[in-house]
């Protein structure tokens, strides 16, 4: 299964923020809109992700206030980013070794949706899932022995 699978059930949502937005504007949409994540875009490209540990590490940061700052100060400049076309055991791999929870899904420098650990998750289920019914039916059906 590839991660394109993933997005068309999934859906084209994506909030997105300026590397200037205030950490209190960037929290407010991630509360609102009850996501936990937000792809940081400056002039048309990906240049980071604010996701809930940066709020977490803000927060410790300065003792329970969320600040003055902007979202370039707490964002995660460097995320890891993934293709339409790679492999779900990819991604889970890269997540797992990144103690990432979600990725920008790109087709070279375009941005097409955010994959989290959660979809990750659900989609192994649904997939696992179907390939257990349809072997359950297939034993179910299987035909019986002859003598001969």
């Amino acid at each position: 299964m590839k991660v394109s699978e993933i997005l068309k059930v999934k859906g084209d949502i994506l909030y997105t923020v300026s590397p200037d937005t205030p950490m209190r504007d960037a929290v407010d949409t991630m509360a609102e809109r009850d996501i936990g994540s937000l792809v940081v875009m400056e002039f048309g490209e990906l240049v980071g992700m604010l996701t809930f540990r940066e709020v977490m590490k803000t927060l410790y940061q300065n003792k329970g206030s969320i600040g003055t700052e902007t979202v370039r100060k707490h964002m995660d400049d460097h995320p890891i980013s993934i293709t339409p076309d790679t492999e779900v055991n990819e991604v889970r791999r890269l997540m797992l070794e990144r103690h990432a929870r979600y990725v920008p899904v790109m087709d070279a420098k375009t941005l097409l949706g955010v994959i989290s650990f959660y979809d990750v998750a659900k989609a192994v289920l649904e997939a696992q899932s179907f390939e257990n019914k349809m072997l359950k039916a297939y034993i179910r059906d299987w035909p019986a022995e002859t003598d001969e």
